[in-house]
């Protein structure tokens, strides 16, 4: 780990919020234990919901995104899947895209008091496109555009989606930005205890008879409404919907590419909430997400204090002197 009390001079501190769809929640906990701290970030860079909440911090809207958080039931989050028949995505996304805009307003990321950019991927060149001006909630939603899920997001004549399949947890940016320290929280640490190869059998024993699924039944479109639902989340706790599917894929993958960006660009320090046994589709468990976002920065926050060289808590200094 660096010392940041090794030269002279201020130094900018960067902070990295990683993707992982409901699990991101726990990067509001990690803000809050961080502020307690008198850790304030002069850069902050989002992945996906990592953007969200970073977005929400730097515009002062923390505080209504963890009121909007915390009110989510499974029947609200249902509430804003407004399901689109265009083939580029199952969910338009403009319930959510209204929700942010009416916490964000028109709010230019360049008007922002501390640097913001929020990652997002190119459809066709596959190229990362740092987003670090213009349109805020559009860059958001850019980012956190989840391919098959959010209908992709067209930026300056650019189609994108989402910034996690190039860049999970956007460590390379802060440093881009003239962050000296980066501190970088990885919502998917659990997954790495994935990768291990089992031999399983595909095919169903001869006395068994796979379950077909029941007709939906219904009227004036209440029917396919039922049957999306039913593929987006699943019809039983042991069949997977279309989105545990897709999600639990993209995670994978996600997690690959981050370790691997991990080892040649490793952070300063990093906070990982330990968040085995949550969905990333479990938005109506935002209060424990939060507990354990708060939970995992407080156990590194004696080790960030010293390498900062916080002097007191609470300051609202966002440079710190380095002695």
């Amino acid at each position: 780990m660096a010392n940041a009390n090794s030269g002279s001079g201020k130094i900018k501190i960067g902070l990295a919020l990683g993707g992982g769809a409901a699990r991101g929640w726990a990067h509001i906990g990690v803000l809050r234990a961080l502020k307690d701290a008198g850790i304030h970030p002069d850069i902050i860079a989002g992945t996906s919901i990592g953007a969200v909440v970073g977005a929400c911090e730097l515009a002062g809207q923390l505080a209504p995104l963890e009121e909007f958080a915390r009110e989510l039931t499974r029947r609200r989050v249902l509430g804003y899947l407004d399901f689109n028949f265009a083939g580029t995505g199952l969910i338009t996304g403009h319930r959510l895209g209204e929700r942010l805009k009416k916490e964000l307003g028109d709010t230019k990321i360049e008007d922002l008091p501390r640097r913001f950019t929020a990652v997002a991927t190119e459809i066709g060149t596959g190229h990362e496109v740092w987003l670090s001006r213009g349109h805020l909630v559009e860059a958001v939603r850019a980012s956190y555009a989840l391919p098959g899920v959010f209908r992709p997001v067209k930026v300056d004549g650019r189609w994108l989606f989402d910034g996690a399949l190039v860049n999970p947890i956007p460590i390379s940016v802060c440093r881009a930005l003239g962050a000296r320290y980066v501190i970088a929280v990885n919502l998917n640490i659990d997954i790495s205890s994935r990768g291990t190869i089992s031999n399983v059998n595909p095919m169903p024993a001869s006395d068994e008879v796979m379950e077909e699924a029941p007709p939906v039944t219904g009227k004036n479109g209440i029917a396919v409404r039922r049957l999306l639902q039913r593929q987006i989340l699943g019809k039983g706790e042991d069949v997977p919907g279309i989105s545990t599917v897709m999600m639990d894929a993209f995670n994978i993958v996600q997690d690959r590419i981050a370790r691997s960006r991990l080892a040649g660009d490793p952070p300063d320090a990093m906070i990982s909430p330990r968040l085995h046994g949550i969905g990333l589709f479990d938005f109506h468990r935002a209060d424990e997400l939060i507990q354990r976002g708060e939970v995992a920065a407080k156990r590194e926050i004696e080790d960030l204090v010293r390498e900062l060289g916080v002097r007191g808590h609470g300051t609202q200094s966002t440079s710190l002197t380095v002695t």
